[in-house]
């Protein structure tokens, strides 16, 4: 685990135009809640907070928040970035404290590895049903991906949840039976004898239905009337 340390300062103000100022001046506003404590309002650098998310490649980074001038510190995790809608930028971060005793679920990517046979040789598709699990862990084996080696899949095979290889310490949450990744046909396959089937089917005469003797005998009896 790559802890991502970062200095953060309490916020003393609050309200809209308290956070529009900090915005301005390329500091985000923040919150820091959980592990049965209050909630405080903190800022943080936005510069600072995007850099390190880049560097920690992960999707559940841990985060040692600092306190400026006090010396605390704590363990937390992001669990909600607020963007401008228009410019994109960066404009609020919620942190919830952890304990790096106590395990966690979290939600991790499914990282896929290798072409399956089926894919290449065949020309099928693979059909990415599921991206990302839920897992439960202490913070230090939150993995960033788990990997799934499709080399050997063929037409018309799949891999379920349970065939997973999770690290050490890490608990699989899903169904056992649900589904990954499956391999299915690149195209429809024509019904069988192909296409003259049809074509012959389209070339046959249309059925003649030749009328009985008693409806011949009618169209007689009109005629003579």
């Amino acid at each position: 685990m790559n802890e991502l340390t970062i200095e953060v300062e309490k916020r003393e103000e609050t309200g809209k135009n308290a956070n529009r100022r900090l915005r301005a001046s390329g500091v985000v506003p923040a919150v820091l809640y959980g592990a049965e404590r209050e909630t405080m309002a903190i800022q943080v650098g936005r510069k600072a907070v995007l850099d390190l998310l880049k560097k920690s490649g992960s999707e559940n980074p841990i985060f040692l928040l600092k306190l400026s001038d006090t010396g605390q510190e704590r363990h937390a995790m992001v669990r909600e970035l607020k963007s401008n809608p228009i410019t994109r930028e960066l404009e609020h971060v919620d942190f919830q404290r952890i304990l790096m005793t106590e395990k966690l679920r979290v939600q991790v990517s499914i990282e896929i590895r290798g072409t399956a046979y089926g894919v290449k040789t065949d020309g099928g598709i693979l059909d990415f049903v599921t991206r990302e699990v839920h897992i439960e862990c202490l913070p230090a084996d939150i993995p960033k991906s788990i990997a799934l080696d499709v080399s050997d899949l063929r037409i018309g095979q799949h891999v379920e949840a349970r065939e997973l290889e999770v690290p050490e310490g890490v608990e699989l949450l899903e169904e056992p039976d649900r589904v990954i990744v499956s391999i299915s046909h690149g195209h429809t396959e024509a019904p069988a004898g192909g296409g003259e089937g049809l074509l012959e089917a389209a070339k046959a005469e249309p059925e003649v239905i030749k009328r009985g003797k008693d409806e011949k005998e009618k169209d007689k009896d009109k005629d003579k009337k």
